[in-house]
């Protein structure tokens, strides 16, 4: 399978982002404006046919994210809600 030039290239300088950075798929994909497969597909599927040693770099990335994946969910979740009793408690301070 050969992979098409920009493509190829926008594989490979995904990956040394994602290394760079140790960030997510979701965070590497609102930083070059694509969406979340088209990272997911060029890190896992395009860059091990380029890059061998990048591409495991990479995957020990993502696998730790997916491993910390529901920590991330429970904080996320955690903040919301906190927001939200913050702004409630507001509200009612300041309703009439």
């Amino acid at each position: 399978m050969s992979v098409k030039p920009n493509k190829s290239a926008r594989a490979v300088e995904l990956g040394k982002y994602i290394v760079a950075t140790e960030c997510t798929v979701r965070d590497a994909a609102k930083q070059y404006g694509m969406g979340k497969s088209t990272v997911h597909k060029d890190v896992t599927e395009r860059l091990p046919l380029l890059d061998r040693e990048l591409s495991e770099n990479v995957r020990r990335i993502l696998d730790y994210n997916l491993s910390v994946r529901h920590l991330r969910g429970g904080e996320a979740t955690k903040q919301k809600c906190k927001n939200s009793k913050a702004q409630s408690k507001q509200t009612e301070n300041t309703a009439p």
